[in-house]
């Protein structure tokens, strides 16, 4: 019994370091992107896709037949790049395990991290009202439902994406940065 604990701190570890071997990796793409005048675009981008997706949840089974996959499909799309784009340019305070993180960017991360709980908690009953009130079927509750489930996971890079400072040049030549 004595030994399962010492063999998953080892894996535990072995893990955190291919985590940290990626962040680093990462750390050093896209470094014309790493101001806050490309974080804040990215952040628009992905506040109008989401946007798209709400919209698109109202479109749902309604007429016609093409406003919901148009809406869904461009929300997903330009969601989905400005939010990886934002991951990555955030970097480690936007993952959950890093053992990198000083103290500054550790409160980073739990302040954004709350705030996206409390977000989505908002989107979460608005999601329950809207199913209750204005969905014509169960269904268009779901759509709703996944629509502002996806809107509240991107809160945190959205908080971090427009409020973090421009990196630090010298940071970024030595590979930490933000990332």
């Amino acid at each position: 019994m004595t030994e399962q604990p010492g063999r998953l701190a080892a894996y535990w570890e072995r893990q955190l370091d291919k985590m940290e071997a990626a962040e680093r990796k990462r750390a050093r793409k896209l470094p014309g992107w790493r101001t806050r005048k490309h974080r804040r675009t990215l952040v628009v981008v992905l506040v109008l896709a989401d946007l798209a997706l709400v919209a698109g949840a109202t479109q749902f089974k309604a007429q016609p037949s093409w406003a919901f996959p148009a809406f869904w499909l461009t929300g997903l799309v330009l969601g989905g790049f400005a939010f990886i784009t934002l991951r990555v340019l955030t970097g480690r305070m936007s993952g959950s395990f890093s053992r990198l993180l000083d103290e500054r960017e550790r409160e980073w991360r739990h302040r954004v991290t709350y705030i996206g709980y409390q977000a989505l908690s908002y989107l979460m009953l608005i999601a329950m009202l809207y199913g209750l009130l204005a969905a014509d079927s169960a269904a268009s509750g779901a759509m709703m439902l996944s629509a502002l489930l996806v809107t509240g996971t991107t809160i945190p890079a959205i908080v971090l994406g427009w409020s973090l400072p421009d990196d630090d040049p010298e940071d970024f030549e030595e590979g930490m940065g933000h990332a």
